[in-house]
């Protein structure tokens, strides 16, 4: 199976020397989304990865709060010899949930949605009163109609990429190839092989396994003819950066081999991807989640559809046979020439992709698409959620009677979208359309071994 790799230097102001690589295997679809575990906490707090996983404590952290003024202890740079149990102790970090069965895992996740849900209505039933959902309680003790969770079709090795970290390891080794375990903070970092990750491919875990050089000639040469030309790459990419993440815009990519594209077949589309772009790391999770979508929309020739945060745009263009038009907003300008580039090779004339702020774009694009037509608005915003100018555009647009809302994070910024969607008229904030109405809940799990969740959520007016 072929692959496409990303590899990043990254210079830090930090006595460890660490640079990324970014792997990502090439099936019917790809992401370029990447997974680089990180330790982040509220300020005063500390994380200590400690233990085996229990009964009832999935994430296996155990947390302690630092007393006011009080300064954690320095830790050293790496702790001692590497065995199992640090890899263990990653997997519990980054995939809580792998020592359950998947119905287990399964039955976690759908619990957790459900209370999301509850929290969400008791919230917007205080704003608005009674009429926020659907009239009538349903199952589960919710008003809408909670859906039961769509199983992953892939359950173990279903990454399409994985980001791998070089950095001292548990045994001392300068160029260990993993996951960072621990916090900058405390010192205590340490990078850790991912041969317990059961959502990692054998091959990437193949690559974690060799000791990889910084230099360009030296990871060609790795990848093209050396021991880690099993991996059988795609195409092969190098960045160097000054910070952990950056855009192609801030630092390009420089391909040192292979091709400067990957190609996925998708929901019946010959889709183009660029490095950039973001893509779902789960390919037959993701057709599920798209499927799930095209079937809640109820698209026809009719409609148009508003793809917000579009990516490169699988969303539309899946859809495009059923509805008139398909309009996609997209950041990323290079997931934008992928959507078009997409858009032409299958022959979809019936689309338009606009590259830009989705606040800037969309308040003028909504006013020009007014005239008696009817809109259905699907929004896939990242964990921060969607801004508020945007919120705002489509509360106020009358066309738009149908809304899908996907959200990997519903319980965070997403809760804050969801209630100035459904809450009362608000002047002071400019709400003046009618609320949204939540009236089905989808939960779709395309993260086996995690906590993660897709939601999707069917809002109508």
């Amino acid at each position: 199976m072929s692959a496409f790799l990303w590899l990043a230097e990254i210079k830090r102001r930090v006595p460890m020397h660490s640079p990324r690589c970014f792997l990502s295997r090439v099936g019917p679809l790809s992401k370029p989304g990447l997974l680089p575990w990180c330790a982040t906490k509220h300020p005063g707090w500390s994380k200590l990865f400690l233990g085996s996983a229990g009964e009832g404590n999935f994430t296996n952290v155990i947390t302690k709060k630092c007393q006011r003024g009080q300064k954690s202890q320095k830790k050293p740079s790496y702790i001692g010899p590497l065995d199992g149990s640090w890899q263990e102790r990653l997997a519990d970090v980054v995939t809580p949930l792998w020592r359950l069965s998947y119905e287990e895992q399964l039955k976690v996740k759908f619990e957790a949605q459900k209370k999301i849900l509850r929290r969400l209505e008791s919230y917007l039933q205080k704003l608005n009163g009674v009429n926020v959902t659907t009239s009538a309680p349903r199952a589960e003790g919710l008003s809408c109609l909670l859906h039961p969770i769509i199983p992953s079709p892939v359950i173990n090795g279903y990454r399409n990429k994985s980001t791998f970290s070089v950095n001292r390891g548990p045994d001392g080794n300068p160029k260990t190839v993993g996951y960072y375990l621990g916090t900058w903070r405390d010192r205590s970092i340490v990078c850790v092989r991912s041969n317990h990750l059961k959502n990692i491919p054998e091959k990437h875990n193949q690559v974690a396994q060799e000791e990889l050089g910084v230099q360009k000639e030296a990871v060609k040469k790795f990848f093209t003819t050396g021991p880690g030309a099993v991996c059988d790459l795609t195409s092969l990419y190098f960045q160097e950066s000054t910070v952990t993440r950056c855009s192609h815009q801030q630092s390009p990519y420089q391909l040192l081999s292979g091709e400067p594209y990957l190609f996925e077949d998708l929901l019946g589309l010959k889709i183009r991807i660029s490095p950039d772009a973001f893509f779902q790391i789960n390919t037959a999770g993701a057709e599920v989640l798209y499927r799930t979508v095209g079937e809640l929309s109820r698209v026809n020739s009719n409609t148009i559809l508003l793809d917000i945060c579009c990516g490169t745009g699988v969303i539309g263009l899946s859809l495009a046979q059923y509805a008139s038009q398909i309009l996609g907003i997209e950041l990323v300008e290079q997931a934008v020439e992928d959507a078009r580039w997409t858009a032409a090779f299958n022959g979809i004339t019936n689309c338009e992709f606009h590259t830009g702020r989705a606040e800037k774009i969309l308040p003028q694009l909504l006013k020009s698409k007014e005239d008696g037509q009817v809109i259905v608005a699907v929004v896939n915003p990242a964990r921060a959620g969607l801004h508020y100018q945007v919120v705002r555009a489509i509360r106020n647009c009358r066309a738009i009677h149908t809304l899908i809302f996907v959200s990997c994070k519903p319980h965070g910024e997403a809760t804050r979208n969801i209630i100035e969607l459904c809450c009362p008229l608000d002047s002071a904030k400019k709400l003046l359309g009618e609320p949204f109405v939540l009236r089905k809940a989808v939960p779709v799990d395309l993260f086996p071994h995690t906590l993660h969740c897709e939601l999707v959520l069917l809002f109508t007016r």
